[in-house]
């Protein structure tokens, strides 16, 4: 049932309940008025008796009353009137006429008590009648003084007097009234109704199109429109609604089809409202957005990785999972995050996800990546590409078939998260090699001059904090000029890179190896005393001497000469003890070459600490 239909059935039954409540009340009414009117008859018809039975008594004709009384008998509607005697009366002038005692109940209650008493008997189609019984009480003023004639006091009850009267005229009266009242009442409502209708009519047609419309919104459907109104004032409600619709429907359209400039795997849910699909969509772009401002601000590309992390793991209730770097180019994968145990040999034998360039899934295929340790586990790799030489591997357990499932289903949501960290990782990533090549000889792969420079301050802030001592070693090929001279400068290179191996084969993951220049390299030993860091430089020395250095179809050996000292035990100056180093490496040269020279006080003698050794 429509609105319309409704309002208009609503409002005709209102109409007609208040109908019906006013053909109550109009029957009412008239009812009361006429038996008002009917006793206001019959009083006045007691008070004519009572009149004259006081005129007979007063002229001594009372004997002669029955003439009065029938008389009063003949009027109109009275069937029936007698009087009644008191007992004070009977007693004083005797019962008087036939039928002067009283008749019934009412009668004696009357003369009892001294008050008027009604009785009605109605009947919708039989006779109607009204009893009434009025008493005659003692009354005493200059006109009529009743205890002259009577033995009583005022305010006693000298008698009464009973009327029956019919009522069938007022009672047809009153339904004629009420019928015609009802049957103008009737048509009024109608005519009201028709009224009414008729100008509910626009508003009630225009809410029904308005709620057909919001109707099919409800479920996502914008593109409906509220029927044109059928005068003014719903015609400007129908424009201002479809114009609203179209808006709201343009806007969906247009933020449907440009999103993807802001979320690359935006997928539009068919089946959902458009516009709670904005609000999840505005809510995903305000939270990708303070990642990306967050990572911005980040130092190093370790704060990016741990800010992905805090997502899968907060935003995403991912428990495990570890994220893994593939160097393209040297064809390297390594752990740069992990949260969890790592259970594949991914860094070792290469990561599938990366050499298929497609999502792992271990439901696809029992057994699917022969590079985990745990076959029988459920886990997700997916590959992302960061940039020509760089990869990025996402690697997660899950624990149960629903946990992998979910996973999958918000891949796209960890997606955008990782596109939008994509510039800073590759921008991160670069300045990372180039303050790594900053600090990296490039030949070799070794720390540089530079690196030194800057992390002498931090040694020795470590040293005299802890208390450490740094073996410091000087080392330089012998000859080196003769390689070059006589192999050429590539060759000299391959000697550089033979000693570089030579000492980051030698030395621990604590120590630090540097080139110091040309064929010279620093080698700083963490932690150690002097008798340690002699074998260790021993050991360089016999390693190299044992090295074969390519020069095309031939090779060659050459030899290495060192010199070492202790800080801060031969100087509280950290470029002091290095000076010692050089020092002491060019008394290593002067006494032949191929040896270990410990500094000492007297190496001192007649050198100059500014001069270049």
């Amino acid at each position: 049932m429509n609105a319309r239909y409704k309002i208009s059935l609503t409002l005709f039954f209102l109409m007609f309940a208040m109908f019906i409540g006013m053909l109550i009340n109009l029957a009412n009414s008239s009812r009361s008025y006429g038996l008002a009117s009917v006793e206001n008859k019959a009083k006045a018809v007691a008070q004519t008796v009572k009149h004259g039975l006081t005129a007979h008594m007063l002229n001594g004709t009372m004997n002669n009353r029955d003439f009065f009384l029938n008389q009063i008998k003949n009027l109109s509607d009275v069937n029936e009137i007698w009087l009644v005697r008191s007992d004070s009366v009977i007693e004083q002038y005797g019962k008087g006429l036939v039928g002067e005692t009283p008749k019934d109940d009412i009668d004696r209650d009357v003369l009892r008590m001294g008050i008027v008493k009604k009785d009605i008997s109605e009947h919708m189609f039989g006779q109607s009648r009204f009893r009434i019984t009025i008493p005659y009480v003692v009354e005493k003023d200059p006109r009529i003084d009743c205890t002259s004639c009577h033995e009583a006091k005022v305010g006693d009850t000298l008698g009464a007097i009973s009327m029956v009267l019919e009522i069938d005229d007022l009672k047809e009266e009153g339904i004629k009234n009420t019928l015609i009242s009802g049957s103008i009442g009737f048509i009024l409502i109608l005519i009201a109704l028709f009224f009414v209708n008729h100008i509910i009519k626009p508003y009630i047609r225009i809410f029904d199109s308005i709620k057909n419309v919001m109707k099919f919104a409800h479920t996502g459907d914008y593109s409906c429109r509220v029927d044109k109104g059928y005068d003014r004032d719903t015609q400007d409600v129908s424009m201002r609604v479809n114009s609203l619709l179209e808006k709201l429907n343009c806007t969906l359209d247009d933020i449907g089809a440009n999103i993807d400039e802001f979320l690359r795997h935006y997928e539009n849910e068919e089946d959902k409202d458009p516009l709670i699909n904005v609000k999840n969509t505005v809510n995903r772009l305000a939270d990708i957005y303070k990642f990306k401002r967050t990572i911005e601000l980040d130092a190093d590309i370790d704060g990016v990785y741990r800010r992905l992390a805090s997502v899968l793991h907060d935003k995403y209730e991912i428990l495990h999972f570890n994220f893994l770097e593939v160097d393209t180019t040297n064809k390297t994968v390594n752990f740069v995050y992990e949260q969890g145990n790592i259970k594949c040999s991914a860094a070792q034998n290469g990561c599938r996800a990366d050499i298929t360039n497609s999502l792992v899934d271990s439901y696809q295929f029992k057994d699917l990546c022969e590079r985990r340790f745990e076959k029988d586990s459920s886990y997700l790799c997916v590959p992302y590409s960061i940039s020509n030489d760089l990869d990025f591997i996402v690697n997660i357990e899950t624990r149960d078939k629903e946990e992998h499932e979910r996973i999958r289903s918000i891949m796209p949501l960890i997606k955008d998260y990782i596109e939008t960290a994509k510039p800073e990782i590759v921008s991160k990533k670069l300045m990372e090699i180039l303050e790594r090549s900053a600090r990296t000889d490039g030949l070799t792969g070794l720390y540089n001059r530079k690196f030194l420079e800057e992390n002498i301050p931090s040694i020795i802030s470590q040293s005299k904090r802890m208390n450490i001592t740094y073996g410091i070693l000087m080392c330089d090929i012998d000859y080196f000029k003769m390689i070059n001279d006589t192999y050429g400068h590539d060759v000299g290179d391959e000697a550089i890179k033979v000693i570089a191996d030579t000492l980051k084969e030698n030395t621990r993951e604590s120590d630090y190896v540097i080139r110091y220049g040309g064929e010279e390299f620093i080698v700083l030993l963490y932690n150690c005393d002097k008798s340690f860091v002699e074998d260790i430089a021993q050991k360089i020395r016999m390693a190299f001497s044992k090295k074969k250095i390519k020069a095309g179809t031939e090779s060659f050996s050459k030899t290495v000469s060192i010199g070492v000292s202790m800080y801060p035990t031969h100087n509280d100056s950290f470029w002091k003890c290095i000076k010692f180093a050089d020092v002491a490496l060019y008394e290593a040269k002067q006494r032949g070459r191929n040896r270990v020279v410990l500094f000492e006080e007297k190496l001192l003698e007649n050198k100059d600490l500014d001069e270049d050794y």
